[in-house]
């Protein structure tokens, strides 16, 4: 089933995002592997790239840096094209402890995680929309560089069915069987099948709300129906059905027989090899470990961590990249890449940590050395799959520039607010000044963002602005998860006036009370006070109509300098289309207490399921959330027991707030 994209929306292009479009499609038509679509915040990026996906009609991956924001792309793209297939693809770990071991405590932790069944489900309709068709937009966030099992395997495994076909049904209920769906006469649900006399009700694993049913008159297929799963009503009729595994990891038995062969040859060796560096504890470990896994396989085709014998599942030789979400696509993938300055470092970290702590567990014994072949893709690999790529950034950074070259600037917003004024100070008299700055900003209602170099003096500053009668409150990496959603909301409350911190004031702070940010020690050059962390931490501003930054320092560096030119010249263009067409700035008004169900009610009551189950308060889940987050950076940075901890928490607050 082939469609073209249909965009829906109430407002046609405006500002600078028709020559956006027309830049952005003309390279894609030049075949441009990289560009650069440079927008400022609230300036309408995802409606200029719904634009471009509309003329262009390709399957498309948009790719963000975290799970929020790839829900709201989500959520505004699937109101865009409300008739075509716009499908998420996020990791579907609720949390997740990877495997790993301690060699200094000798500390050995086991893997553990809990699936979201309701993320699995919205990963293989993702699948199940681009085998089928090609008015496809896949939202995903850095997990779809794992590998994903094999498109021909899935594709081989697929079965299907026509009006008029002759098949034995027992024979088609073992095919399904096969492809790990389960039968259950008295409980439908998504992965699923029930048999009736002569009915067979086949619930797709990427299906939320429908069935297939299957009328059989002896072993001829007489009608195939799409029916509600609750009423059991027919929704509507067809003539041939394909019904795609209820897994991604999918494959003949006649491969997994091939692959325990080789896998019991690898570990042959590797003993061998153990024994005659004379590493017997290693050696055993190994043996005992791999002979109850090839055990497990013989007997139900499973054993835990199966994942690390991917390289023998698949035929891959060693060093093959992974196959992953990227072949499912057709050739002509288009791909967009939000927050480029963020999203890329983070693919290009993922494969480092994953091979570091692999490497660690294949030294003593706790896995054969092909588990490095079960990893992420590679920064190279995962560019080398890609055809167009459009990086969207307000701040890109040196490797955008350098493949993207000029980029296309985006910088008028529809609400007409401007960027903030930039104003220097010398460091003398600094915090006098900071003082007077943050009471004019108090009595007028509006909140202040501080940024220091150091937690030392974040807090230093927070508890001698205190003594002095100002509302304050310091924010770092130490705190705690809860706390500092609590800190984020209470000064949005207005409970106090000020927050200071550090480079946590940069991405993501999305607060539109704050009319002005001041940067401490702005001319110490480095990662804090780089050209991109001063525009980010400048468009914290940005939200206001009033907004101003304030930089105090002694001199201007060459990042100073930058971005000083940047935002004059945002400011200037800005300016200019105001007057022009007469445009009075509007303030921007969002509730304190938004709801990530919100966002998602937008577009789909699934993705409000899978991310906020059980109408789970949002603060809660966006603590969780933070919990996750953190765990993961613990375990890429080799701290088990930090990350084993972090788990420990997720489960409380979770049972907590069942």
């Amino acid at each position: 089933m082939n469609h073209n994209f249909q965009l829906v929306a109430d407002f046609q292009p405006t500002g600078d995002q028709p020559e956006a479009i027309e830049a952005l499609c003309a390279g894609l038509a030049a075949r441009k592997k990289f560009q650069t679509l440079e927008g400022v915040t609230g300036s309408g990026k995802t409606f200029t790239i719904a634009n471009v996906i509309a003329r262009q009609g390709r399957p498309t991956l948009v790719l963000s840096h975290n799970k929020t924001l790839a829900a709201q792309l989500y959520a505004e793209l699937k109101a865009f094209f409300p008739n075509n297939a716009v499908e998420y693809f996020i990791s579907y770990y609720d949390y997740y402890q990877p495997e790993a071991y301690i060699p200094q405590t000798d500390t050995f932790i086991e893997k553990d995680s809990a699936i979201n069944e309701e993320i699995e489900r919205l990963r293989l309709a993702a699948t199940d929309a681009l085998l089928n068709r090609r008015d496809v937009i896949i939202v995903a966030s850095v997990s779809c560089i794992y590998g994903l099992g094999s498109p021909e395997d899935y594709k081989k495994m697929m079965v299907s069915a026509a009006v008029g076909e002759t098949i034995h049904r027992d024979s088609l209920l073992k095919k399904l069987v096969k492809i790990q769906y389960e039968r259950n006469d008295y409980e439908p649900g998504a992965g699923k099948f029930r048999v009736r006399g002569d009915t067979l009700d086949i619930f797709p694993s990427y299906a939320k709300d429908y069935g297939i049913r299957l009328e059989f008159w002896g072993d001829n297929i007489e009608a195939i129906k799409k029916i509600d799963l609750v009423t059991g009503d027919t929704l509507e009729t067809y003539n041939h059905i394909i019904i795609s595994p209820a897994k991604h990891f999918v494959m003949p038995q006649t491969k997994i027989d091939a692959a325990r062969i080789d896998i019991r040859k690898e570990m042959e060796q590797q003993v061998k090899k153990f024994e005659k560096e004379d590493c017997l504890i290693e050696a055993q470990r190994i043996k005992m470990r791999t002979e109850y896994d090839l055990e497990m396989m013989k007997e139900i085709g499973f054993c835990g961590g199966i994942e690390n014998y991917s390289r023998h599942l698949s035929g891959r030789q060693s060093g093959d990249r992974p196959e992953c979400l990227f072949d499912y696509f057709p050739d002509d993938l288009l791909m967009v890449i939000d927050e480029s300055h963020v999203t890329l470092p983070q693919v290009r970290g993922m494969y480092n940590g994953d091979q570091a702590r692999k490497s660690t567990l294949i030294k003593h014994g706790f896995r054969l050395p092909s588990a490095l072949d079960n990893r992420p893709m590679n920064f190279d690999e995962f560019i080398s799959v890609t055809n167009e790529i459009i990086f969207m950034s307000a701040t890109p950074a040196a490797y955008e520039q350098e493949h993207a070259g000029t980029s296309i600037e985006q910088i008028i917003r529809p609400t007409g607010i401007i960027d903030p004024p930039v104003r220097i100070r010398p460091l003398k008299n600094q915090i006098d000044d900071l003082m007077e700055e943050i009471r004019i900003r108090s009595e007028r209602g509006e909140r202040t963002l501080v940024t220091t170099l150091t937690k030392r003096t974040a807090e230093d500053l927070s508890e001698y602005l205190g003594k002095t009668g100002l509302k304050v409150q310091y924010l770092h990496s130490d705190i705690g998860a809860l706390e500092r959603v609590d800190i984020l909301r209470d000064l949005r409350e207005g409970t106090f006036d000020c927050l200071i911190g550090i480079n946590l004031l940069r991405e993501g702070l999305d607060l539109p009370e704050v009319s002005l940010v001041a940067i401490l020690d702005a001319d110490k050059e480095g990662f804090l006070r780089s050209e991109t962390a001063l525009v980010q931490m400048a468009g914290r501003a940005a939200r206001h109509i009033d907004g101003c930054v304030i930089m105090y320092a002694e001199k201007i560096t060459g990042s100073m300098q930058r971005m000083l030119d940047k935002c004059d010249h945002r400011r200037q263009k800005q300016c200019a289309y105001n007057e022009k067409y007469g445009i009075t700035p509007q303030a921007i008004k969002k509730k304190i207490q938004e709801s990530l169900k919100t966002i998602y009610e937008t577009a789909e009551e699934t993705v409000e399921s899978a991310v906020a189950e059980g109408g789970v308060e949002y603060r809660v889940n966006e603590v969780i959330h933070q919990l996750e987050t953190e765990m993961l950076i613990a375990a890429s940075d080799l701290e088990f027991e930090r990350a084993a901890a972090l788990r420990d928490q997720i489960k409380e607050l979770k049972a907590a707030s069942a």
